[in-house]
């Protein structure tokens, strides 16, 4: 007894339809016709990202500041570390919008309905800490989520978002150990 296979050849090949768009519409920069129908929406994912990545900017700080006990030097200077580093990928988010098309909504009147984390305003120690900790919980869930949705869609975006979403496993992996002790 002899059994065929019969396979599909298939190959695989380029979309030279979307390469010929890509010479034309040079104004759109980085929005070639592939990630073109994703652009507004990545950008409404990443804008409300930036606003709670500004939130946590503005958290960290205060608590920077108003930090007090016996390990509040050390703390304090970890909380700088990290309002410093939410800075960065606040304006990672946004040179991305640009790159999208998009505008960066940095009206600090809207950071706090669009925020994924909520602004805190403890003054006890381990109170800012767990503040800090659920913060960098929520937004490393909301990054992995962004990751899957946006996937393929727009690999330079899922790419710049794993890296953030590392230096967010960081801190919530540093403000655990702080909260043990």
């Amino acid at each position: 007894m002899t059994t065929t296979s019969n396979q599909a050849t298939d190959t695989l090949s380029l979309d030279e339809e979307a390469i010929s768009k890509a010479r034309s519409c040079l104004s759109e920069g980085a929005v070639t016709p592939s990630i073109q129908p994703y652009a507004e929406q990545i950008c409404k994912l990443l804008n409300d990202a930036l606003a709670t990545e500004w939130v946590c900017v503005l958290r960290y700080r205060r608590h920077y500041f108003t930090a007090q006990g016996l390990e509040s030097p050390a703390i304090a200077e970890e909380f700088l570390v990290h309002a410093t580093q939410e800075q960065e990928h606040a304006d990672k988010l946004s040179e991305r919008i640009v790159q999208l098309g998009g505008e960066p909504k940095l009206d600090p009147a809207s950071f706090s309905a669009r925020s994924h984390a909520d602004y805190d305003e403890s003054t006890d120690l381990k109170d800012m800490i767990r503040a800090n900790l659920v913060a960098e919980r929520v937004i490393v869930e909301v990054y992995r989520q962004m990751i899957g949705i946006i996937g393929d869609k727009d690999p330079t975006t899922t790419q710049m978002l794993k890296s953030i979403l590392a230096d967010e496993e960081e801190h919530a992996d540093e403000l655990s150990d702080w909260l043990e002790k």
